[in-house]
């Protein structure tokens, strides 16, 4: 029961994950094309979390935490690059 459970959550996570890769494929704008991509990161921790469950180990929390950090580097670095254009500034005089 608990497994098939684990499962369904999978299958809703991936169907998520389908979702969200058509609004970054066709989103009307560049925000919601950064939000559907955060989403989509946050749905692979989902997953991810799942997994360690069904396998009953530990070993892939490491690896949760790490795609927690570069999803949320990434979404700092889109909206940087959205709001001046560059993501490291060379100029630190201004």
């Amino acid at each position: 029961m608990f497994q098939t459970l684990l499962m369904a959550s999978i299958i809703m996570l991936t169907i998520s994950i389908s979702i969200a890769l058509y609004r970054v494929i066709r989103g009307p704008s560049l925000p919601d094309r950064i939000l559907a991509l955060d989403s989509i990161g946050y749905n692979i921790i989902g997953i991810v979390a799942v997994l360690c469950m069904m396998l009953d180990s530990s070993s892939y929390l490491e690896t949760i935490l790490l795609i927690g950090i570069l999803a949320f580097l990434s979404t700092v670095a889109l909206c940087k690059f959205l709001e001046r254009g560059v993501v490291i500034d060379r100029n630190r005089n201004d």
